[in-house]
């Protein structure tokens, strides 16, 4: 994967000519391994005196996919996150980055539209209306030929290359088209959905297409590839062998077979290991607790502002049990952590005023002179503070309407290196088919929510220990490196086998 390799010569074909202005100098034609995602896996960060550096993004998919990079002498493309701006090829924290550019209209049609109003809610159960526009669907087909052209442009012959997430999903099959000698991954970060609600799609055919063009698409869960291969099978007629979709051309003849098989994504679990055990992070939990007054109960929030959460679901209970008697504020503090998303958009506003008044309302109620019933904090923090706050909580509240997977739950059970406290943790988030220990439930049925919340509270510390040692077993031979190495080796395997179950 070294550029010091033999390189193939630069082809002047589709590839190399029509990313066009959209990738300044980029390097030619010498990258084995390649990430392809919506972001690249930096932001800006500009000084008092106006000058800019890099820093290293958080979130669950570079959390995951640095630690792969840094191990390999690959490359990653993705927007750098301004608009209309052009930037050349960089290196940052051992990790090689090509910036694709979007314009103000594409963010607004590609990203803000298609992607987060179209997919996302469609994706999530429509708890929120999906939208339909065909100038965003238009949006959406360019710039996705866009990053399969940058893609395309850079990889040595027979590269490996894996694309990222729904913003994304048509890339698989342009790439194909453009570079036939690739071997070409998918994974789904969010879920896919069942047959009856993926019908919706006007542009269904096209999207299962392009996912089809990957010689494996990875799920979060058995259920989400289930969805897929159904979907695959009634919407385009393709013949089904278990995992393995054959995917045919305009002749109707078997082009190749592509495998759908789910790969549960985790976390850096050597990093939160660390981080719960140094002496200053243990400090700061200890000082957390003593800010909120020292109560018996700290449970905790820690979200994206993000309708399909539960947030409100969250209060909506936590409010109830204060009514009912069955916490009081003198011993029991919720801490919501919201961190801001998406405020562009329209929902995400309405659901910040919405989140916000239920926390006024809450507090008005219940609040004393020395107590507060909820702490809400509408801000994104670094690593550090979430260990300590992750120490600091008692019950974690993980009460999502439908997550592909939500890593905050297996960061909080990773962070709990003394086997204490408690989860409480939403069926429909990934994470429950691997955290069997926790406190699960549905957070649409209050009063299951509620006893899930009391059931946490009121464990005995042999009863907590004992699950969270369970659980921190299952997260800790499950890491975030097993599943980049299970998805990257099953990859592998496919392209020895010439991409075929035989």
């Amino acid at each position: 994967m070294s550029s010091s390799t033999t390189k193939t010569q630069p082809r002047q074909d589709a590839a190399d000519t029509a990313a066009g202005p959209y990738i300044k100098k980029a390097d030619k034609r010498e990258y084995d391994f390649i990430v392809v995602s919506n972001r690249l896996p930096v932001d800006r960060v500009v000084d008092d005196e106006g000058n800019s550096t890099w820093r290293r993004s958080p979130g669950g998919l570079v959390t995951a996919l640095a630690p792969v990079m840094s191990k390999t002498d690959g490359v990653w493309i993705g927007w750098n996150g301004a608009a209309d701006e052009h930037v050349d090829a960089f290196s940052h924290d051992d990790m090689r980055l090509i910036p694709v550019s979007l314009t103000a209209e594409e963010i607004e049609y590609y990203y803000e539209g298609f992607s987060n109003a179209t997919l996302w809610p469609l994706y999530h159960d429509v708890i929120a209306p999906p939208e339909f526009h065909r100038h965003w669907w238009e949006s959406y087909r360019k710039v996705n030929r866009r990053f399969a052209e940058a893609a395309a442009q850079v990889a040595a012959e027979g590269a490996t290359v894996w694309i990222q997430d729904y913003q994304l999903q048509l890339v698989p099959r342009m790439l194909r088209e453009l570079r036939p000698d690739l071997c070409i991954g998918f994974f789904n970060h969010i879920p896919f959905p069942p047959t009856e609600i993926y019908a919706q799609l006007p542009w269904r055919g096209v999207v299962l297409d392009g996912l089809l063009g990957a010689d494996l698409i990875g799920f979060q869960r058995n259920g989400d590839a289930g969805n897929f291969i159904r979907s695959a099978r009634r919407f385009r007629g393709y013949t089904v062998k278990q995992q393995f979709v054959h995917v045919r051309d305009g002749d109707g003849e078997v082009s190749h077979v592509a495998r759908a098989e789910a790969f549960p994504i985790s976390i850096q679990v050597s990093k939160i290991n660390e981080l719960a055990q140094r002496e200053d992070i243990i400090e700061r939990s200890k000082q957390i607790r003593r800010d909120l007054g020292n109560p018996k109960q700290v449970l905790l929030g820690v979200d994206r502002l993000d309708y399909t959460k539960g947030i409100g679901h969250r209060l909506k209970a936590y409010a109830e049990l204060l009514d009912d008697g069955k916490l009081n504020v003198e011993d029991a503090i919720l801490v919501q952590v919201a961190s801001p998303s998406r405020e562009r958009v329209e929902s995400y506003r309405l659901l910040r005023e919405e989140i916000e008044g239920s926390v006024g309302h809450i507090n008005g109620q219940h609040d004393t002179i020395e107590h507060a019933a909820v702490r809400y904090l509408h801000h994104s923090y670094p690593v550090e503070e979430m260990v300590a706050l992750y120490l600091a909580a008692d019950v974690m509240l993980v009460t999502a309407l439908r997550d592909g997977m939500n890593l905050v739950a297996k960061e909080y059970v990773t962070a709990r290196v003394l086997s204490t406290g408690a989860l409480v943790l939403s069926e429909f988030a990934g994470a429950a088919d691997q955290l069997r220990e926790a406190v699960l439930m549905n957070p649409h049925d209050i009063d299951g929510l509620k006893e899930a919340i009391m059931k946490a509270v009121n464990f005995t510390p042999e009863e907590a220990q004992r699950r969270m040692k369970k659980m921190r077993r299952e997260i800790l031979d499950h890491d975030v490196e097993y599943w980049s190495d299970s998805f990257l080796n099953t990859l592998r395997e496919l392209k020895h086998s010439g991409n075929s179950n035989g």
